[in-house]
């Protein structure tokens, strides 16, 4: 559940403006606050169904967002390229490393 969870709040946080408001809210209130159905449905006066529908339908807009665009697919392949790059300029410390550490800060602040 926790992998899950992870996984929808980095979609979530590409993608998010892509969603409804209605959609953001409930996925906000589920995800990230941790509230249950039953929370959310007496939050906005609306049956658990109805909350669990919204939710599901959220998710499912998030995957098929990330199967075109692939976004979180290309962020979690530059931190790994940008890590291995790490490893490498730690074991080998000169002026230049120093140079493209500082580069790899820069593009980790980017995203």
């Amino acid at each position: 559940m926790l992998e899950k969870t992870t996984r929808f709040n980095l979609l979530y946080d590409f993608y998010q403006e892509l969603l409804t408001e209605k959609q953001r809210q409930y996925m906000e209130l589920y995800f990230q606050d941790d509230y249950s159905f039953g929370e959310i449905a007496e939050e906005f006066g609306i049956s658990r169904q109805a909350v669990y529908e919204h939710i599901k339908r959220a998710e499912q807009s998030l995957e098929e967002y990330e199967e075109k665009l692939q976004l979180l697919t290309k962020y979690q392949q530059r931190n790994s390229i940008m890590d291995a790059i790490q490893e490498i300029l730690n074991r080998q410390q000169n002026e230049k490393c120093d140079e493209i550490q500082t580069m790899i800060e820069l593009l980790r602040q980017i995203d």
